[in-house]
């Protein structure tokens, strides 16, 4: 047992050793001494027990005359330790690769740009020798605009900015654009920095857009508003503006942190402003162009950089509710009046309805009240007629003024939109621009209200018009302007015997008593009970009581005689 043990020690030792080795050493560079060249090969010894075999045009480098010879120490990349044939498999290619991948990460991690060249083109992009490593070069990434030929980049060292690294997969994402865009940045500050807000420059119109013109001051663009070009409403750019144009701008603001310029045309003309407070007061009347049209109103150009606002509401007496489009149109020569200026806010309010006469007036003035007109039923509401004037202007006629008979709902179910229809004029408010009519007053008031000649109370003598089971149809009044009235079968008489509609013929006399009068219909009710008691009622307080001893024949016989006498 004492002679196996040194073998078993020096058994483990070794093999401890060679899993060592094995670890640490496979699939990582390590260090090799060339020890001898044959035809294209090197052989290198990397401290195992056997060497392995390289390429010579492993070791070459471009722009390098350098050879390789025995005794030269070289970063060698070992994939195995040993191959089935016993040899050790070594790469100087991927010792390359690994040293440039540490070499990137370093770069990548201090955010530096990195020298290469873009080789060739693949989907969706470039690829770029990093010196020993691919990576990729996105098509978006080549440039700051878009370019269309990129054959003059190719091949050549430039700078690149490493965007993201993957060492499993072994990727690698470039951007040319990014180091175009620092190196502009810090060009872009230097000339910021020659600039003074205030200061007037020359420059070149580079670019035109719906909002305003890019202008080139030497290296660095400058922002031109469409509000800054002139005093004036400028639709879009381009009416002013052209690519290429030299203009003349002053630099309005700077802004430090985003290095943004703006720039303006305007503020080197003279303000229109300035003169419009005296120029343009209160109640002047001018001529100007509409300029543009909005639901609100229309604008007005007044000069050269002046502008006024017609609300839409002083646009017309008569149309209202109407898009101020279709009441005037865009480059339109308009009369207006100025209602008032607001030169703090650089705003003047403009009438148009003003430069005309108020279609009011001149209806209170032309038709009084009483005057009979004529017109077209506009509209009907579930309170009256609106009814079309002179001058393009609505009157009104209330439910409660169409008829005598009727009631006002009933009135107004007989009228029909474009009926024309004469009426009254019963009153015009100029100030509400208000004109009521009224229908019924052409004709005479056929009755019957509680206050009235012929109203609650009076006694009227009535042509029998028809007899029904339930009563009689009655009329009364002058000829042409009859009333007509229905006494229920209990109204005809106070004694019930005699309430028999039958015992009445069409065309008979019968005196009776209006007992009431519809509110709506203003039709009369009429009772000949109502006027039996009533008469009764009369003669007892004349000739005495009943209480008296007088009989009730006796008290109608005296009042009789009396008549009689």
């Amino acid at each position: 047992m004492g002679t196996m043990n040194p073998s078993m020690d020096d058994f483990a030792s070794m093999l401890e050793a060679s899993l060592e080795a094995n670890s640490m050493t496979e699939g990582s560079v390590v260090k090799g001494i060339v020890t001898a060249i044959e035809k294209d090969m090197a052989i290198i010894d990397v401290g195992l027990k056997t060497e392995g075999r390289v390429p010579l045009r492993e070791f070459y480098v471009p722009g390098e005359d350098k050879k390789l010879k025995a005794g030269d120490e070289v970063d060698i990349f070992l994939e195995r330790i040993e191959n089935a044939l016993g040899d050790a498999v070594l790469s100087r290619d991927k010792a390359r690769r690994e040293e440039s991948w540490i070499k990137m990460e370093k770069v990548f991690e201090k955010e530096e740009p990195v020298k290469g060249q873009i080789v060739g083109r693949v989907k969706g992009g470039f690829t770029v020798d990093l010196g020993g490593v691919n990576a990729f070069l996105p098509g978006s990434q080549v440039d700051i605009r878009p370019v269309r030929d990129v054959g003059p980049l190719m091949n050549q060292d430039q700078p690149f900015m490493i965007l993201k690294m993957d060492r499993p997969r072994g990727n690698i994402v470039v951007s040319r654009r990014a180091v175009l865009e620092e190196s502009r940045a810090e060009q872009r500050a230097e000339l910021v920095g020659q600039l003074a807000e205030g200061e007037t420059r020359e420059g070149i119109v580079k670019n035109i857009t719906d909002y305003g013109a890019f202008v080139d001051l030497g290296g660095i663009d400058g922002l031109l508003h469409v509000t800054d070009m002139s005093w004036r409403r400028v639709s879009h750019p381009s009416q002013v503006l052209s690519v290429g144009d030299t203009v003349k701008v002053k630099v309005i603001r700077i802004n430090s942190d985003t290095q943004r310029i703006s720039l303006g045309m305007k503020q080197l003309m003279e303000d229109p402003w300035d003169a419009v407070t005296a120029k343009y007061q209160v109640g002047t009347r001018l001529t100007g162009t509409v300029t543009n049209i909005a639901d609100y109103g229309a604008f007005i150009e007044l000069e050269e950089g002046v502008e006024g606002l017609v609300h839409v509401s002083e646009m017309s007496w008569t149309k209202k509710n109407v898009h101020p489009g279709k009441i005037v149109s865009t480059s339109e020569q308009v009369d207006v009046e100025v209602l008032e200026v607001d030169e703090e806010k650089r705003r003047i309010s403009l009438g148009i309805k003003q430069t005309q006469e108020n279609p009011w007036d001149s209806f209170a003035r032309d038709f009084p009240v009483g005057t009979i007109v004529k017109g077209e039923v506009r509209s009907i509401t579930e309170f009256g007629l609106f009814i079309g004037l002179d001058g393009d202007i609505d009157g009104m006629a209330h439910l409660s003024d169409l008829s005598w008979d009727m009631s006002g709902e009933e009135a107004l179910a007989s009228y029909n939109k474009g009926d024309v229809v004469e009426a009254k004029i019963l009153e015009v408010d100029t100030d509400k621009e208000r004109i009521s009519l009224g229908v019924k007053q052409l004709v005479k008031d056929t009755g019957l209200s509680a206050g009235s000649s012929t109203g609650r109370g009076k006694t009227v003598t009535c042509t029998v018009t028809e007899v029904n089971s339930g009563g009689i149809e009655v009329s009364f009044g002058d000829e042409g302007s009859e009333t007509s009235a229905f006494i229920r079968k209990a109204d005809l008489s106070r004694e019930r015997t005699e309430q028999r509609p039958e015992r009445f013929a069409v065309g008979d006399k019968v005196d009776a008593r209006i007992v009431k009068v519809d509110s709506k219909t203003r039709k009369p009710h009429l009772s000949i009970k109502a006027l039996e008691i009533a008469e009764e009622k009369e003669a007892v307080d004349q000739y005495g009581s009943t209480d008296a001893g007088a009989s009730l024949g006796d008290i109608l016989g005296a009042a009789l005689k009396n008549s009689d006498e």
